[in-house]
């Protein structure tokens, strides 16, 4: 098979991964939306006669992660390298990876109601990807071809995802803190876990992921040394993975060393990922510096 038609069927599987979790979006909002009850003026939630629907959603994000990973094979396979040379790559790569995080933690957690919000946020990446970031395959730039960016990268990737998925987890816990502070939780949302339950949740995906980043920061600095002659040099790219490991690893003290819970160590959980975004947005795009490869 050529390089064109690989070419092809990964844009033809991640349109098929967009399809899909969108059917997923829209079934996880029926799940919802569908198990309201009004009965005597007041409102409440059956989810019981809405089950199949949640079942179909995961499903479908099962499916729409699948057709994501054959995507970003196929990409690779066209252009005979790892498939992270740029942007587009990134971006698919990082919603696969954000995917894949809530599958396992929906399998050992059982956190389905996680199913609404990770299908926007892949939705929007997604079709960020094909609208905005997308490059045709082509061979990497010099500065990359080396064994160590599927090392550091893929590293990165991995822990963004999960990265991304605790930020979720926090937010949902402030959002509900605020409600149960101004009165309690509104119908829909006593069906959401206990603030203590995500709270704790958060904390896991945070301690399970940040060796992982941790020692893609190392592998990028011996990149470095390998590539240009010195293992860091202040790059916008190196300074910003530095403050986001800084950012999760004052998260991990403050939870472990000094005992913050809850609404504080939320907020620390939320501005730790705003850095990462900030660097995988921002500075990848508009950025200057040796690690702008964005291609666009």
């Amino acid at each position: 098979m050529t390089s064109r038609n690989l070419a092809f069927l990964s844009n033809y599987a991640i349109y098929s991964a967009l399809v899909v979790i969108a059917i997923a979006f829209f079934s996880h909002a029926f799940e919802v939306a569908f198990s309201v009850k009004n009965v005597d003026d007041k409102t409440s939630f059956d989810f019981a006669k809405t089950d199949r629907w949640g079942r179909i959603g995961t499903a479908m994000m099962v499916l729409g992660v699948i057709f994501n990973f054959l995507g970003i094979i196929f990409r690779g396979m066209s252009a005979h390298r790892v498939p992270w040379g740029n942007m587009y790559e990134f971006s698919i790569t990082g919603s696969f990876a954000f995917g894949a995080a809530y599958l396992y933690a929906l399998a050992k957690y059982k956190v389905r109601w996680l199913g609404l919000p990770v299908s926007i946020a892949t939705l929007l990446t997604l079709g960020t990807a094909i609208t905005v970031l997308y490059r045709p395959s082509a061979p990497l730039v010099p500065a990359l071809k080396s064994t160590w960016l599927a090392i550091h990268v893929s590293a990165a990737i991995i822990s963004g995802g999960v990265f991304l998925l605790a930020n979720t987890v926090a937010a949902t816990y402030l959002i509900l803190d605020r409600m149960e502070e101004r009165g309690g939780r509104p119908e829909w949302a006593k069906r959401l876990p206990s603030l203590e339950a995500l709270d704790q949740l958060s904390y896991r995906l945070v301690a399970f992921v940040f060796p992982l980043w941790t020692f893609a920061v190392i592998a990028g600095a011996i990149w470095a040394e390998s590539a240009w002659g010195r293992y860091w040099g202040w790059d916008p790219k190196e300074t910003w993975a530095f403050i986001t490991w800084v950012a999760y690893a004052a998260y991990l003290h403050a939870r472990v060393t000094v005992g913050w819970r809850g609404r504080r160590a939320a907020w620390l959980c939320l501005f730790a990922g705003s850095t990462f975004l900030f660097n995988y947005v921002y500075v990848n795009i508009w950025g200057t510096g040796r690690h702008t490869y964005s291609g666009l």
